[in-house]
């Protein structure tokens, strides 16, 4: 625990210490993007050791506690109960963003600062059709698969490999067993990694603040304060939604999720924080082979953070047009986000693209997503969080659900338990 909390104590630092740097750099600075261009190196070099640790962690997790159930019908029971909550934390997400945007109605501020209609916004966007998503889908080639860090891809075919591993029984355990050792030395190796977290947190918002300076925060102030208490109304749902199932031992689940979701929220990606994600769960109570399993499908399928974003800048650009939407038209626009916001993990700015395509199939101006790329890794911070404290309350509900959850191990018990 004590290890836990002085890394905690040095991201909170590497944070504040990087909102002063960046602030001083861009206010005495002559050419702060320069400065903003260094330390983004860092913060490159971090992010991709994490994508490093990903694929090898996913694969290898997932393998094992898929075998390691040893049921074909356990696999599908355990994963149907994760994608009904899935879903329902999906819809809740998507709804409330709706709510929130029609609430506060934030572009309606925007009318002012709107880019030309046939401005070109750089994000380069895909037919996000059913087709294209079950294309995707299956990984052509799982080397292929792991060498984009393509989750939804590994996932699958993790999926399969585990399943026709348990099928094999006896004859399959050597390689199982190889296979949990790669998990324990990413697990090891996760660990070196997050020793360079607070410099990285550093790195990343000295950066931004120093190419964009703090004056960015003022112009989009109330923009960002309407969705910031929107994405904590989200939390505050989601949390009680938790306490129905886990009791009183919710806190001892944030209390475990605190590091990632700081982790995430500095670095404004859930993937840095997934690592740490898997091992406080474990911490927790969870058993390996339910968060192996449970963890890895949440990161493709229940990116709450994620999903309402896409609803609430959606609309927002909407509204900053003037174009009024329907109830009906909102709603179709929900339905379809549902579906075209799944295996967003491991696309770069992935909500961003995600809502290029919606805004193109709804006639709304690409160009208004201009108004979001100044401030939107400040935003994409609180969905990356979001995505974290979601992601963690699906797998220990899960667990719950299946009696797979055992006691909180804490200290330095957990130092021995855990790789």
């Amino acid at each position: 625990m004590h290890k836990r909390l002085n890394l905690t104590t040095y991201i909170i630092i590497g944070l504040v210490l990087g909102v002063v740097v960046g602030y001083f750099v861009n206010l005495n600075m002559a050419k702060p993007v320069d400065f903003s261009e260094a330390m983004s190196l860092v913060t490159t070099l971090f992010l991709r050791l994490i994508k490093m640790i990903i694929a090898p962690l996913v694969f290898s997790t997932l393998v094992v506690g898929i075998a390691k159930m040893g049921d074909v019908n356990e696999v599908g029971r355990v994963g149907g109960k994760a994608l009904g909550w899935f879903i329902i934390a999906s819809l809740i997400s998507l709804t409330l963003g709706l709510i929130s945007v029609n609430l506060f109605r934030p572009g309606d501020a925007m009318h002012a600062m709107l880019p030309a209609s046939d401005a070109v916004s750089g994000i380069t966007t895909s037919n996000l059709s059913l087709k294209e998503f079950v294309v995707h889908l299956v990984p052509s080639s799982i080397v292929d698969g792991m060498a984009k860090n393509e989750i939804l891809q590994i996932v699958v075919f993790s999926i399969f490999f585990g399943t026709a591993a348990a099928a094999v029984g006896e004859r399959s355990q050597p390689l199982i067993a190889c296979v949990d050792g790669v998990a324990h030395i990413m697990l090891k190796l996760t660990g070196y990694v997050m020793n360079f977290a607070p410099v990285a947190v550093f790195a990343a918002v000295s950066g931004v603040v120093a190419k964009s300076g703090l004056g960015v925060l003022a112009t989009y102030g109330v923009f960002m304060a309407e969705f910031y208490f929107s994405v904590f109304c989200l939390w505050l749902v989601l949390i009680f939604i938790g306490y129905l199932f886990l009791k009183k031992r919710i806190v001892g689940l944030l209390r475990e999720l605190r590091m990632p979701t700081l982790l995430a929220f500095s670095t404004a990606s859930s993937e840095a924080a997934f690592p740490k994600t898997l091992e406080g769960l474990e911490r927790f109570g969870v058993k390996n082979r339910i968060a192996s399993f449970v963890l890895p499908l949440g990161y493709s399928f229940n990116l709450d953070g994620s999903m309402m974003y896409c609803t609430f800048a959606t609309v927002f650009i909407a509204q900053a047009y003037g174009i009024e939407l329907t109830l009906g038209t909102q709603v179709t626009m929900m339905l379809i986000l549902m579906l075209t916001s799944k295996g967003m993990a491991g696309v770069p700015r992935a909500s961003l693209v995600v809502i290029a395509a919606t805004l193109a199939q709804f006639n709304i101006p690409e160009a208004g997503l201009l108004l979001l790329l100044g401030v939107d890794h400040f935003l994409d911070m609180a969905r990356s969080a979001t995505n974290v404290i979601g992601n963690g309350l699906a797998t220990a509900v899960v667990a719950k659900w299946e009696g797979e959850l055992g006691e909180h191990i804490e200290g330095e018990l957990a130092d021995q338990k855990l790789p």
